[in-house]
C-alpha cells in the first residue's frame, strides 16, 4: 500500500519498535495528525481471544468521560408511552412497524445507533439482514435493548461507545478527535482500558493482550505499552 507524503512525513516520527505509555502515545499521535479535518483518534486491540467460541466472545459498552467528538444520531424503536420517553430524552427518530419497509426498502440509514425496548425486538428482528452487517442491531450486552430508553439515549449522547471482537479477533475503538486536549483523550484511553480488562473471559489461556495500538485516521500507529494495565 502506498502512503502520500504527509503519512511518510509523520511516519518518521514513530518509531515501531518502541512501547509508549498511554501519555505519551498521545502527545505523539497529536503532533502526525496532519490531514484538513479534525481526525478521529482510535484504539486497535488485538487479543489471544478466539471468538469462534461463544464463551471466549467479547461485547460491551463503556461511557467515555470525555465523549467521542461526534454527533451521534438515536433511532429508537418504542411504542406507547416509551415513544413519549425516547422524545423527551433527544432521540433524533421514534419508531415502530412503519419504519420497517423504510430501511428494508429505500435503504434509510440516518441513523448511527439503534435502541429498542424488549418488546420491540420481534419487529426489529426483521431488519436483521440489513442492520446486522453494520453493527447496528440493538443488543443487551451493549445497553441497546432496554426499557430504561431514556437514560441509554443519555449515555449515547454523553459519549457511550461500543466494543466487540471482529472477525480476526481485534477489538477497533474510538475515543475521542485529534482537536481533544492530551488528558481527554488519555482519560477516554484509560476508561475503554479498564472496561476490556474487566470483559476478559475467565476460560481464556495464555496472553490477553496481545497488542494495543494509538493511531488518527490518516496517521501512523503507536504501539502502547500494556504493562501497567
Amino acid at each position: 500500500m502506498k502512503h502520500g507524503k504527509k503519512y511518510v512525513e509523520a511516519a518518521k516520527l514513530v518509531d515501531r519498535s518502541q512501547l509508549l505509555e498511554p501519555a505519551e502515545a498521545v502527545s505523539l499521535i497529536k503532533k502526525t495528525a496532519t490531514a484538513k479535518f479534525d481526525e478521529t483518534v482510535e484504539v486497535h486491540i488485538r487479543t489471544g481471544c478466539d471468538g469462534r467460541h461463544a464463551d471466549q466472545q467479547i461485547r460491551g459498552a463503556v461511557v467515555l468521560p470525555n465523549g467521542t467528538g461526534k454527533t451521534v444520531r438515536v433511532l429508537v424503536f418504542a411504542k406507547g408511552d416509551k415513544i413519549n420517553e425516547a422524545e423527551a430524552a433527544g432521540a433524533d427518530h421514534v419508531g415502530g412497524d412503519e419504519l420497517i419497509p423504510k430501511i428494508q426498502n429505500d435503504g434509510w440509514l440516518d441513523f448511527d445507533v439503534v435502541v429498542a425496548t424488549p418488546d420491540m425486538m420481534g419487529v426489529v428482528g426483521r431488519l436483521g439482514k440489513v442492520l446486522g452487517p453494520k453493527g447496528l442491531m440493538p443488543n443487551p450486552k451493549a445497553g441497546t435493548v432496554t426499557m430504561d430508553v431514556a437514560k441509554a439515549i443519555a449515555d449515547i449522547k454523553a459519549g457511550k461507545i461500543e466494543y466487540r471482537l471482529d472477525k480476526s479477533n481485534i477489538i477497533h475503538c474510538p475515543i475521542g478527535k485529534a482537536s481533544f486536549e492530551e488528558n481527554q483523550l488519555v482519560e477516554n484511553f484509560n476508561a475503554l482500558m479498564e472496561a476490556i480488562m474487566k470483559a476478559k473471559p475467565s476460560t481464556l489461556k495464555g496472553q490477553y493482550l496481545r497488542s494495543v495500538t494509538l493511531a488518527t485516521t490518516m496517521g501512523p500507529g503507536v504501539k502502547v505499552s500494556t504493562v501497567k494495565l
